[in-house]
């Protein structure tokens, strides 16, 4: 039994050595498929699966946040403000676009506004993780 409790914490020690790259490939990930959805709502690249409404002033400001906090999450520059923005940016618009047209996330397609709402969250708790201008920053 004590031979499992070792290689237990063997195991999750040598796993926990990574978290901090584990943490940047979660960033750089996140801010990189929130780009798509800032350059699709302003240059209509990529194409979206249904039709776009016209830009009003609040789509363009939408767009404009996700093309520019997704490249500053990339690049982990200025990470816990932009991720806090970010965050309160997802939040509202699962309230303002998704819940009223219905309670649950599957039917409003809501989801990936709660996804991100908490991955940003959890990256201005967490920091930007390693390869980050942050970092680079901090170091210097």
């Amino acid at each position: 039994m004590q031979t499992t409790s070792r290689s237990t914490t063997s195991w999750t020690t040598t796993l926990s050595q990574y978290a901090p790259k584990a943490l940047a490939v979660l960033r750089i990930m996140t801010g990189l498929l929130f780009i798509q959805t800032g350059t699709q709502k302003l240059f209509g690249w990529p194409a979206a699966p249904m039709e776009m409404p016209p830009l009003d002033p609040l789509l363009m400001t939408a767009g404009i946040l996700e093309l520019a906090g997704g490249l500053l999450i990339v690049l982990g520059l200025f990470t816990r403000p932009t991720a806090f923005i970010l965050s309160g940016f997802m939040a509202v618009a699962y309230f303002m676009g998704h819940a009223p047209m219905g309670f649950f996330p599957a039917s409003n397609m809501g989801g990936f506004a709660i996804l991100y709402c908490f991955v940003f969250l959890y990256l201005f708790f967490a920091g930007p993780g390693d390869w980050s201008v942050d970092g680079m920053r901090r170091r210097a």
